[in-house]
């Protein structure tokens, strides 16, 4: 039975899909911000379509373009996601989405408001804690 176009994909199975090894996708997430997939429990990795689409577009710039690891990064910095992709993957990517694993956020916007009162008043006691201790 196929997986559906959305299902989640393992390691092996993006490797398949992308043409190269499990190791080399594990290596690319230590180049490109930009891989970045999600993982679970144990650190094992779940590839999304988005995932798929950006790896062969790596492969492609890497292997078929002939540009070097930090050709792709600045590629990426300059230029952004949707041009490393290319016309044909671009319907992939969310244009509200973040690049990079660093700035994923992964709670929902009405949750924003929410989390910046916990965190100021976590700061606050960060502060109230740190006077206690310095006296």
């Amino acid at each position: 039975m196929a997986k559906s176009a959305d299902a989640f994909r393992t390691i092996s199975e993006a490797a398949e899909e992308v043409g190269a090894p499990q190791h080399v996708l594990r290596f690319w997430e230590t180049k490109f911000t930009f891989v970045a997939p999600l993982k679970r429990a144990g650190g094992r990795r779940f590839y999304r379509a988005q995932d798929i689409a950006v790896l062969k577009a790596v492969k492609r710039l890497l292997h078929d373009e002939g540009l070097t690891i930090r050709g792709v990064q600045r590629l990426h910095k300059d230029q952004g996601l949707q041009k490393l992709l290319g016309a044909d993957a671009t319907d992939l990517i969310d244009e509200t989405s973040p690049d990079t694993a660093a700035e994923r956020n992964y709670f929902k916007p009405h949750e924003t408001p929410r989390l910046q009162a916990v965190l100021e008043d976590l700061e606050q006691a960060k502060r109230r804690l740190d006077a206690v201790l310095s006296t």
